[in-house]
């Protein structure tokens, strides 16, 4: 299944600057991991924002949620999901 996910980041401003480099380089590997596994497709940055747009191609709901709060900023995310469908007129999908 095809999820589009939206994450904005919301760090705090009194974050230690040690931690927030730790945290940073650590999803930045999780998000290199999850792409060669295949599970993360597509990953755009969302420009002018701390933000990111990804395409998850995981098997179920369940599968997409423990992938991502595995994601070292997971605790400072917002997320929005939109489960996505083949369009009948997209060219990819023509016989």
């Amino acid at each position: 299944m095809l999820f589009h996910v939206r994450m904005d980041v919301s760090l705090p401003h009194d974050l230690d600057h040690n931690r927030r480099a730790e945290l940073i380089a650590a999803e930045k590997d999780r998000a290199v991991e999850l792409q060669k596994l295949g599970v993360l497709p597509h990953l755009w940055r969302v420009v002018g924002q701390y933000g990111d747009i990804g395409i998850f191609d995981v098997p179920s709901n369940d599968e997409l949620h423990a992938f991502l709060s595995s994601l070292p900023l997971w605790e400072f995310m917002r997320v929005e999901v939109t489960p996505l469908a083949q369009h009948p007129s997209d060219l990819a999908a023509q016989p």
